[in-house]
């Protein structure tokens, strides 16, 4: 804030809120003042848990938010516009007598290196999560659904304790495994498929994000090949997760290899990106990112190549950087033949 410049910054955004304060209600917002002063308003639902959760803040009850918080603006503030919609940056600017500056991602900065109890809750979430693929990976595959399937995933995971699946389950056989984003179906898993599983647990609101991508059956040359190269390309980037190198580095590690192999104009999807209190977070991995990685935040690596029509790999998992990675998601990478 000294940096901005201002005498307070407002928080709207709900995750950013819960990383301050740990309130997980669906309203609410918070003020933090230059000289410390935190403040948490929600409305008249969230009374008791507000109580309950953010016990060391005052908490104000109102039903219009925006406008109560406008009551105690006065001077420069900094707002999340970032996230803000229009129509809510037109109320607070009409309603409070302060200068409305942008305070940038500042809070999601914070939140890209994890402290001890983040690290202890992503560690779960990814133990709960392999453990269940583990489960489901004794088959069969060959005769159930797609959705079948990836339901029965979920439910092993609940069965483990997850507080929830951290997103829908991308579950893809045959040539529905080259779409990189795929809502499971009804579509029958045979012989001959690959089986792209993406799926994730989440516990105390942070998430795991894994995917494994496995044979029904004898897998044929080019899936071996296709594999083989999503694996080393996957490796590759891996190895580049690393405390004080460029992040870019990361993502070019991993498109080196693919593209060595000939595969690279098959891979249209992202190399990774943070994973935490949201399943994509600070920072992305890419060409662009001009960062460099530190110690303790936790990212996805995830190359994959998709070839429409016939079938698609992608092999990702959960990092912690340090001054050796260190892999959450912690199974096997090898293509393994399931009945």
């Amino acid at each position: 804030m000294t940096d901005l410049g201002v005498v307070g910054l407002l928080v709207t955004t709900l995750v950013n809120v819960r990383y301050l304060c740990g309130f997980t209600g669906s309203n609410a917002a918070m003020t933090l003042t230059s000289d410390g002063i935190g403040t948490l308003y929600t409305d008249g639902r969230y009374r008791d848990q507000a109580a309950d959760e953010v016990p060391d803040l005052e908490v104000v009850i109102a039903r219009d938010l925006l406008a109560t918080v406008a009551e105690s603006m006065s001077g420069p503030w900094a707002i999340e516009t970032h996230t803000m919609s229009v129509d809510a940056h037109a109320e607070l600017s009409n309603a409070a007598d302060a200068k409305l500056v942008p305070s940038g991602r500042v809070i999601e900065g914070l939140r890209e290196v994890k402290d001890s109890a983040e690290l202890a809750s992503l560690e779960r979430a990814c133990s709960i999560s392999v453990d269940s693929l583990g489960d489901v990976l004794t088959g069969p595959f060959e005769g159930r659904t797609e959705r079948e399937l990836a339901r029965d995933l979920e439910q092993r995971m609940f069965e483990r304790g997850a507080d929830a699946v951290a997103f829908e389950t991308i579950l893809a056989s045959g040539p529905n495994s080259a779409i990189p984003h795929h809502r499971p179906t009804s579509r029958i898993i045979r012989a001959g498929d690959f089986v792209k599983i993406d799926f994730g647990a989440r516990i105390d609101g942070y998430h795991a994000d894994c995917t494994r991508t496995v044979a029904v059956g004898s897998p044929d040359e080019w899936q071996r090949e296709v594999h083989a190269a999503v694996q080393a390309a996957q490796s590759a980037g891996i190895d580049a997760l690393r405390a004080g190198l460029p992040i870019a580095d990361a993502d070019g590690a991993a498109r080196a290899v693919l593209g060595d192999a000939g595969w690279l104009e098959y891979f249209t999807t992202g190399v990774g990106h943070g994973v935490g209190l949201e399943i994509h977070e600070d920072p992305s991995v890419g060409p662009k990112n001009a960062g460099k990685l530190a110690a303790g935040m936790t990212l996805t690596m995830e190359p994959g190549i998709y070839v429409p029509g016939r079938g698609g790999v992608r092999i990702e998992d959960t990092v912690l950087v340090g001054e050796k990675p260190r892999v959450l998601t912690t199974m096997t990478t090898e293509l393994l033949e399931i009945a």
